[in-house]
């Protein structure tokens, strides 16, 4: 019964009611855009990984002040938390683990809605939501940090090899997105904050998103595990992030209670959650066309 409960928080929060399994389960023999054996498939198949680390992603890239006047002026985050977050895992989810042609078909339509979202920011410079740049930066801020959480609350941690094949891999959906000069490997994300860094500093928007993720919840359990989920987010932070969003969170306090607690809660989920069915269903598509011709 409790597991049960749990599980329908969880899809209703991550997933939305349907989880859409025609997606994943068809055609046979299809790998998708990565395949059963890609790191991919790996990382964004751990639940307390992805959650943690798309937490910090949204803190990271808040952190910008033309991509967060974008989210800002043409987004429904305030009104609609749990719907913007349905919306994003749906996404990573089906370019992970749906067919090609799910897959593609979600691209396009993130690829058709953003030359709507273009503006003019607080600081008067003009931003537009398909710009190539600001394309790499929301990319290259999302997967750092799922590789983050990865290694952070996963049993066994990707090796340097294998992280670098992770980002490579993933850069696959930022060139089909449009963004330009995508880093693949460890070395060219850390080169690539590093030149990025000045253009970095919270607005206030990015301070509400903070405050938004911490009192995020429709129950008070809900309320609990997000907070929890966004404490051990701050952890992945780099040091200036954190400082930029004024968070004061010591060192102590992160490693021996967040982080804990937070691969506590990741065990609980996957508990609750049991077998994907939505992983099951592409491994099957994936399987059977390998057993076809066997």
């Amino acid at each position: 019964m409790l597991r049960g409960r749990l599980l329908a928080e969880i899809n209703a929060t991550v997933h939305g009611q349907d989880l859409h399994l025609e997606r994943y389960d068809r055609p046979a023999g299809d790998p998708g855009l990565f395949g059963p054996d890609s790191v991919v498939w790996r990382v964004h198949g751990h639940p307390a990984g992805m959650l943690v680390g798309g937490f910090a992603a949204l803190l990271l890239q808040s952190l910008h002040p033309l991509a967060m006047a974008a989210v800002d002026a043409h987004s429904d985050f305030r009104e609609d938390p749990t719907g913007r977050l349905n919306r994003t895992a749906r996404f990573v989810t089906t370019t992970t683990l749906g067919s090609t042609a799910a897959a593609e078909r979600a691209i396009e339509a993130v690829r058709r809605i953003h030359p709507r979202i273009r503006g003019t920011a607080p600081d008067g410079r003009p931003y537009r939501a398909d710009d190539p740049e600001l394309l790499t930066w929301v990319h290259t801020a999302e997967v750092r940090c799922f590789l983050s959480g990865y290694q952070a609350l996963a049993a066994t941690p990707l090796t340097a090899a294998e992280c670098d094949r992770y980002l490579a891999e993933a850069a696959r959906v930022a060139e089909r997105l449009g963004a330009a000069a995508v880093p693949g490997s460890r070395a060219e994300v850390a080169a690539y904050l590093a030149r990025i860094r000045p253009e970095l500093r919270a607005t206030p928007p990015a301070s509400e998103v903070l405050r938004l993720l911490r009192g995020f919840g429709r129950s008070r359990r809900e309320r609990l595990a997000v907070r929890l989920l966004t404490n051990a987010s701050i952890g992945l932070l780099p040091d200036w992030a954190r400082s930029e969003l004024a968070v004061r969170r010591p060192w102590l306090v992160r490693a021996v209670w967040d982080r804990p607690l937070a691969r506590a809660g990741g065990r609980i989920m996957v508990w609750a959650c049991g077998p994907s069915p939505i992983r099951a269903a592409a491994e099957a598509r994936a399987a059977a066309g390998a057993q076809g011709t066997g």
